[in-house]
């Protein structure tokens, strides 16, 4: 038996390749849309990719299944657990084989158990891996959203992120469940999780890339509670904003994700051309460092930095109905197939075209106006804020404002902020804060693009603040989420 892991670090998400070396057969879990990875990875290993399946309708990103199993001619295999309103739409067409707890996907000599585990979702399955070869015991068990590395899949996703309403108690009582069935297993068992630190299905996932059930039921709070209340009251307490794009994966992932054929890429702009779109009203995203945007951006502009957080701001602030353009720095091409690559993960694939970083300039000869991000310190705001003469919102996550915040300052997180555009004042001074500075100057440049021209960004944000010894306000401490969280957040 042959066992691969792929980790995607913006999505925070992994998928596995499980091959036979005796019959050259392989199965890919959970694969995301770069399908050339475990076509490469298995032909490179003297394999070949001939099942596909997936844990559940995933709503974090696109799912590649499909198009993967289309690419390697695989079987694809889809859960049919979960009721009349979580089956897959496209199985039928695709010639999908529909699998249930107890059934048993043969890879060669291999033998892939199918359990049914929902919680974080009703269709949810995990994959009980046994090498025949070797034992008739199970090596491993490939847990999705279910089970992670330090935390558990969260339950609250089907209300908050797909708005259906009144299901997230129920399912958080349905993942104890779940979870009592992974405490039952042999302590031995290797757990390969589904995601890793950084991801918005949990509050604390851990980094290591894997783990197994006897270290987690010593370790992970979620394994490690046994008092079914208790554990429904943790589990739904402090989870982070879930990203408002998760709704639109949940649907593209159900009805069939769009076969690409590999990562288009989008054609050049001409800088002239980027005044006349910005008042047109399209979308263009400035993805250079934070403190190149802050010293001079085209008004109009939203900053999105290439990073690592890259594909979660584009998919809290990106619209999926229509077209958007890119502000690229020309000097690195491989920036364009990246950013590409990275928006089409999550399913943005209508890039209308591409400037490059010279167009700042550019558009100022074409009558485009240029800007800069307003910044302020700690040691200026603190007079100002005891005055009253300035507004200040925090656009950190919600347990993040809960364990500690500026005196007398409102919580809107940064991906809300469109929500709430009609209670921020346009005059006097408004000041950003995120944790450090990173997340505020996106939401300064939302608002700057919006039409606000009052924006500043505090100067190293709540830690400068806090760091400086200026008071600091906490909320009930049974809200404030678990450790780790916060410092997940704080990238962001």
């Amino acid at each position: 038996m042959l066992l691969r892991h792929f980790y995607d670090p913006k999505l925070a998400q992994a998928s596995y390749l499980i091959g036979c070396s005796e019959t050259g057969e392989a199965l890919v879990i959970d694969a995301n849309r770069d399908v050339e990875q475990y076509v490469r990875a298995a032909d490179a290993e003297g394999l070949r990719v001939t099942h596909v399946t997936e844990t559940h309708i995933h709503a974090d990103y696109v799912s590649g299944s499909r198009e993967l199993a289309q690419r390697a001619g695989a079987r694809l295999f889809l859960s049919a657990e979960g009721g009349p309103d979580w089956q897959y739409g496209f199985a039928g067409q695709d010639g999908a084989q529909l699998v249930r707890e107890g059934d048993v996907i043969a890879v060669g000599n291999i033998r892939v158990e199918v359990l049914h585990t929902p919680g974080h979702t009703p269709e949810h399955v995990t994959f009980l891996v046994t090498d025949m070869a070797a034992t008739d015991r199970p090596m491993g068990i490939v847990t999705g959203d279910l089970l992670f590395v330090g935390d558990v899949g969260r339950p609250d996703l089907l209300e908050r992120a797909a708005k259906v309403a009144n299901t997230m108690e129920a399912a958080a009582h349905t993942l104890f469940r779940s979870l009592q069935r992974m405490r039952a297993l042999p302590e031995w068992l290797q757990v390969w999780p589904g995601h890793g630190a950084g991801s918005a299905c949990g509050k604390s996932l851990g980094a290591v890339p894997q783990t197994t059930i006897g270290y987690e039921k010593i370790t992970n709070w979620g394994l490690a509670e046994t008092d079914e209340e208790a554990f429904v009251r943790m589990v739904l307490a402090g989870q982070p904003e879930p990203p408002r794009y998760f709704a639109e994966m949940k649907r593209i992932n159900r009805d069939g994700p769009r076969i690409l054929g590999g990562f288009a890429l989008p054609k050049r702009l001409e800088p002239s051309t980027l005044p006349e779109r910005l008042r047109a009203g399209t979308p263009v995203v400035d993805t250079r460092p934070a403190d190149q945007f802050a010293r001079e951006h085209v008004r109009g502009t939203i900053s999105i930095p290439f990073n690592r957080s890259f594909t979660t701001w584009a998919g809290w602030l990106l619209p999926y109905d229509r077209s958007f353009a890119l502000l690229v720095d020309e000097s690195d091409p491989r920036q364009v197939v990246g950013i590409v690559r990275d928006l089409a993960m999550i399913g943005l694939d209508d890039v209308a075209g591409w400037y490059d970083a010279g167009a700042p300039a550019a558009s100022r000869a074409a009558g485009g106006e240029l800007q800069d991000v307003p910044t302020i310190s700690s040691e200026e705001l603190a007079p100002r804020l005891a005055r009253g003469d300035v507004t200040v919102v925090d656009v950190r996550g919600r347990s993040e404002w809960e364990a500690g915040h500026l005196p007398g300052v409102e919580n809107i997180p940064v991906g809300y902020l469109d929500e709430h555009l009609d209670e921020l004042p346009r005059d006097g001074g408004l000041v950003l804060q995120c944790q450090t500075g990173a997340r505020s100057s996106i939401a300064a440049s939302l608002l700057q693009a919006r039409g606000f021209t009052n924006v500043m960004n505090l100067d190293g944000g709540f830690a400068a603040w806090r760091d400086a010894g200026y008071p600091v306000v906490r909320e009930d401490e049974d809200a404030v989420a678990p450790a780790g969280s916060g410092a997940r957040e704080r990238g962001r």
